[in-house]
Formats: C-alpha cells, structure tokens, sequence
C-alpha cells in the first residue's frame, strides 16, 4: 500500500508548464479537484454533423460556445462504432500485458519522430509535478492507411517531407496478428470524425464549411494508447504525483476516449481541479494551442493532466489532429478587427510542432 504524505497547505501554488516558446506559469488553488457538470464541460450531441448545412450550424455554435469557454466538451452521436473501439482498447490492453522486453522491441528511443512505446516514468511532462506514471505508445500520419487519399505517388513533395510514419511500429508488433488492424481502424475512424469537425469548426469561426480542407488533406494526425497503473502502486503519493502531468495540446484538437475509471482533470478559468469524470458512448474534445493561437485566442486550450487515484488500471486512446506540415497559418480573417488586430505571427505548422517538441524532449531527459 503507498504512503500518501501531506506538506503544509497553501491557499495556490504555481505551475509551470512546458510551451513552445519555453515554460510559463498558472495559478492553481490548493483545493481537492470537484466533479464537473455540464457548465463546465457540455455533452454536445454532434449527430448533425451528418446532416443538412442548417443542422451542421447547430452543431457549430454549441461548440463554438464550448470552445470558448473552457475549450473542453464531451460529444455523443460521433457516428464511431463501438466495436471499433472496444476492438482498439483490446489489443492496446494485449500490447501492454506484454513482458517489457517484448514492448521494448518497439521502443521510442529507436524512433526519429516519436512513434512507438514509452516505458513508466520516462517522461516528465511537468517540472512541478511527478514523472508520468503511464506507459504509451504512438503512431503518427501515415497516408498509406488514410481512406481519403486515392494515389500516394500524386502527393506533392511538399507534403511528403512532412510525413513522420515509421513501419518499425508495425513490424516490432507482428507478434500480436490483430494489433494493427485493431489501431489503424480506430485511427481511420477517428481521421474520418475529425475531417468533418474541422468542417464545424469552420463555421463556427464565421468562415466557408471548406475553409480548411486543403490543410487538412494530409493532416498531422496520430492517435496514442496510454496506461496507467494505478498509483497506488508507488511507494509513495502525494498531491504532486501524476499519471500524466500538466499540459496543453499543441496542435488543433484532440479526440480522446477515456475507460470509466475516470483521472481526467481540467483546469479551469478559476485555477480549480475538475474532474471530467467519463460519460458513457462519448468522446471528449478540447482544443490545442495551434488552433488557439490562430483564433486569436478566441477559442481555448486549457491545461489538463490524468492522475490514476483508483485501484483499477486505467485506458485512454487519444486522438491528435493538425494541419498538414507544411501549411503555415496565421490569425484568421474572422478573428479580428480594428479592436481585436492580430497577436501572433504566421508560423508553419512544422515548425510550430518543432518548437514544442524540442521542449518535450527536454522534458524527458
């Protein structure tokens, strides 16, 4: 059983987060994390994004209301089979049973772009906060498995410079014969929601249901599997020890399904800890720093991390959607006005992720 140590409590504390321009600080109230209600984070029912342009605008401004907010929603009516899902968290359950020296054959510290498995504590997400108690693995955008692309060899250079797949992944796994079809469904379903949320998020900013789609023709789209042993497990736990510690998301949304033991925590607008406890057939989506940086801040990425309290082990498979590489965006034409002019340069989506991840690497070392 650990050990749960308690210091001297302070009314907050300072956070100190790992950004693309370096580390910056929130206040945080030392108080326990509440359960959210749907004032903080709404379930969004979405089924209109299959539907006429008027039921698509409905769906819009009830996202656009969410995204400016607290930049969190859950949504149901995703249209994303449930044995899809169940088949996905399957085979991550199955890869992550495995001996580490198994799971180590596919190891990240062989990948030149992140792809592949991360043992326990080999990432310090947040200084202030414990190392990650979670084991992950990853893939990124490979077009050779995306439905929407007809011809690769049509695929202009520009683009495939930016592509950051490695089939190491594939072949390190052949030893569970539906692993990767098992993921890569979950990816292509998970690719096919997020084209058509760009196109909603596009009217929700005021400008043409198309507005994105050439940016996102070969996106920068990975999906993760992470597990988290209980933390009860450690030696020792106190209020600083995380599953994940605390961030943001740094391209422009994420699609995450979470397993029903709940470790998802939120920070909002206040610097209080909320719980986005699981909410049965949804996903949650929140907005990433790209994707607020180019609305003018108007929409907003908000930091959250996972702490696995329970005595259970816990399973999330986010999603993360961008722009192509080699697209660079600055503020949108709807964000801004004579009293609201532009606050952040253009910036290529690749150097963008370049930046944050050179953080990410120090943060892991």
């Amino acid at each position: 059983m650990a050990t749960i140590t308690f210091t001297e409590q302070r009314t907050t504390q300072q956070l100190k987060l790992r950004t693309a321009y370096g580390p910056v600080y929130r206040t945080v109230l030392n108080t326990p994390p509440r359960d959210c209600d749907d004032r903080d984070i709404p379930v969004i029912d979405i089924s209109g994004i299959y539907g006429d342009l008027d039921q698509r605008k409905s769906v819009a401004q009830r996202i656009k209301a969410a995204a400016t907010s607290l930049g969190f929603f859950y949504v149901k009516g995703h249209g994303i089979p449930d044995e899809i899902i169940a088949n996905a968290l399957a085979q991550s359950k199955l890869f992550f049973s495995q001996p580490t020296e198994i799971k180590d054959k596919v190891n990240q510290k062989r990948s030149k772009w992140f792809n592949g498995w991360n043992s326990r504590n080999s990432s310090h997400v947040s200084e202030t906060e414990s190392r990650d108690w979670r084991e992950s693995f990853g893939m990124r955008y490979d077009p050779r498995y995306d439905s929407a692309v007809d011809d690769i060899t049509t695929i202009p250079q520009e683009i495939l410079a930016g592509f950051h797949a490695e089939e190491y992944v594939w072949e390190q796994t052949a030893n569970l014969p539906d692993f990767k079809a098992g993921i890569l469904d979950y990816w292509r379903a998970c690719l096919a929601l997020a084209r058509r949320l760009i196109r909603i998020f596009a009217l929700a900013l005021d400008l043409p249901e198309d507005y994105f789609d050439k940016m996102t023709s070969h996106p920068d789209a990975a999906v993760a599997l992470n597990y988290y042993p209980s933390q009860r497990e450690l030696p020792k736990i106190d209020e600083n020890t995380v599953s994940i510690g605390s961030h943001t998301d740094l391209q422009c949304f994420t699609i995450l399904w979470q397993d029903d033991n709940g470790g998802l925590q939120v920070l909002n607008r206040d610097g209080q800890w909320i719980n986005a406890k699981p909410v049965p057939g949804t996903f949650v989506i929140n907005i990433g720093d790209y994707l607020m940086r180019i609305t003018n801040d108007h929409f907003v990425s908000t930091v959250h991390r996972a702490k696995n309290v329970s005595t259970n082990e816990r399973y999330s498979m986010p999603f993360f959607f961008g722009f192509n590489f080699n697209e660079t965006c600055g503020v949108l034409p709807s964000c801004t006005d004579e009293e609201h002019p532009a606050k952040y340069e253009p910036i290529s989506c690749e150097e963008w992720v370049r930046l944050r991840l050179a953080q990410t690497t120090q943060a892991s070392e």
